[in-house]
Protein backbone atom coordinates (compact mmCIF):
# COMPACT_ATOMS: atom_id res chain seq x y z
CA UNK A 1 0.00 0.00 0.00
CA UNK A 2 1.60 3.32 -0.68
CA UNK A 3 2.41 5.49 2.10
CA UNK A 4 3.87 9.13 1.79
CA UNK A 5 5.25 10.78 4.84
CA UNK A 6 6.22 14.40 5.19
CA UNK A 7 9.12 16.10 6.89
CA UNK A 8 10.54 18.76 7.43
CA UNK A 9 8.22 21.79 8.19
CA UNK A 10 8.61 24.27 11.19
CA UNK A 11 8.87 27.59 12.14
CA UNK A 12 10.71 29.97 9.90
CA UNK A 13 11.43 34.10 9.69
CA UNK A 14 10.32 35.78 6.65
CA UNK A 15 13.00 35.53 4.25
CA UNK A 16 14.03 32.01 5.75
CA UNK A 17 14.45 28.84 3.99
CA UNK A 18 13.26 25.60 5.01
CA UNK A 19 13.35 22.26 3.00
CA UNK A 20 10.19 19.64 2.69
CA UNK A 21 10.53 16.25 2.41
CA UNK A 22 8.45 13.32 1.12
CA UNK A 23 9.64 9.85 1.49
CA UNK A 24 7.30 7.47 -0.46
CA UNK A 25 6.78 3.59 0.12
CA UNK A 26 4.78 0.80 -0.78
CA UNK A 27 4.71 2.06 -4.24
CA UNK A 28 7.04 2.65 -7.68
CA UNK A 29 7.75 5.82 -6.69
CA UNK A 30 10.28 6.31 -10.03
CA UNK A 31 6.54 5.97 -12.39
CA UNK A 32 4.93 8.53 -10.34
CA UNK A 33 3.90 12.53 -10.91
CA UNK A 34 4.71 13.64 -7.83
CA UNK A 35 3.15 17.29 -6.49
CA UNK A 36 3.29 19.73 -3.41
CA UNK A 37 0.00 20.80 -2.18
CA UNK A 38 -0.20 23.29 0.78
CA UNK A 39 -3.03 24.97 2.68
CA UNK A 40 -3.74 27.76 4.79
CA UNK A 41 -6.23 28.40 7.14
CA UNK A 42 -9.52 29.45 5.51
CA UNK A 43 -8.58 28.38 2.20
CA UNK A 44 -9.07 25.84 -0.63
CA UNK A 45 -5.83 23.69 -1.02
CA UNK A 46 -3.75 24.67 -3.83
CA UNK A 47 -1.12 23.38 -6.28
CA UNK A 48 2.73 24.75 -5.15
CA UNK A 49 4.96 22.67 -7.73
CA UNK A 50 4.98 19.40 -9.24
CA UNK A 51 7.34 16.79 -10.54
CA UNK A 52 6.83 14.16 -13.62
CA UNK A 53 8.06 10.87 -13.86
CA UNK A 54 10.49 12.20 -16.36
CA UNK A 55 11.30 15.45 -14.16
CA UNK A 56 9.92 18.00 -16.18
CA UNK A 57 8.40 20.97 -12.94
CA UNK A 58 6.07 23.34 -12.98
CA UNK A 59 5.39 25.74 -10.31
CA UNK A 60 2.57 28.24 -9.14
CA UNK A 61 2.97 31.86 -9.85
CA UNK A 62 3.28 33.13 -6.23
CA UNK A 63 6.33 30.48 -5.47
CA UNK A 64 8.40 30.82 -8.82
CA UNK A 65 11.39 31.75 -8.50
CA UNK A 66 11.65 30.85 -4.67
CA UNK A 67 11.06 27.20 -4.47
CA UNK A 68 12.51 24.22 -6.00
CA UNK A 69 11.15 20.45 -6.32
CA UNK A 70 13.18 18.28 -7.32
CA UNK A 71 12.92 14.30 -6.67
CA UNK A 72 16.00 11.40 -5.70
CA UNK A 73 14.31 8.28 -7.14
CA UNK A 74 17.10 5.73 -5.35
CA UNK A 75 15.83 7.38 -2.24
CA UNK A 76 12.21 7.13 -3.26
CA UNK A 77 12.33 10.92 -2.00
CA UNK A 78 10.68 14.11 -3.65
CA UNK A 79 11.94 17.77 -1.92
CA UNK A 80 10.66 20.81 -1.79
CA UNK A 81 13.00 23.44 -1.56
CA UNK A 82 11.40 26.49 -0.08
CA UNK A 83 13.28 30.31 0.03
CA UNK A 84 12.93 33.55 0.55
CA UNK A 85 9.91 32.63 2.95
CA UNK A 86 6.82 34.80 3.31
CA UNK A 87 4.17 35.19 5.95
CA UNK A 88 1.60 34.33 2.90
CA UNK A 89 3.72 30.65 2.43
CA UNK A 90 2.25 30.27 5.80
CA UNK A 91 0.30 26.96 5.47
CA UNK A 92 0.40 22.37 5.96
CA UNK A 93 2.35 21.29 3.09
CA UNK A 94 1.43 17.93 1.18
CA UNK A 95 2.59 15.32 -0.65
CA UNK A 96 0.84 14.10 -3.19
CA UNK A 97 1.16 11.38 -5.81
CA UNK A 98 -0.47 10.69 -9.32
CA UNK A 99 -2.22 8.20 -10.72
CA UNK A 100 -4.05 6.75 -7.26
CA UNK A 101 -4.54 10.63 -5.78
CA UNK A 102 -2.61 8.99 -2.70
CA UNK A 103 -1.57 11.77 -0.03
CA UNK A 104 0.27 12.22 2.82
CA UNK A 105 -0.34 13.57 5.93
CA UNK A 106 0.90 17.31 5.91
CA UNK A 107 3.72 19.30 7.90
CA UNK A 108 2.96 22.92 9.15
CA UNK A 109 5.10 25.64 7.73
CA UNK A 110 4.55 29.05 10.13
CA UNK A 111 6.38 31.91 8.47
CA UNK A 112 6.47 34.72 11.07
CA UNK A 113 8.86 36.48 13.09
Amino acid sequence: QAQLVESGGGLVQPGGSLRLSCAASGMAFRAYEMNWYRQAPGNQRELVARITDSGVTQYADSVKGRFTISRDNAKNTMYLQMNSLKPEDTAVYYCNAQPGGHWGQGTRVTVSS
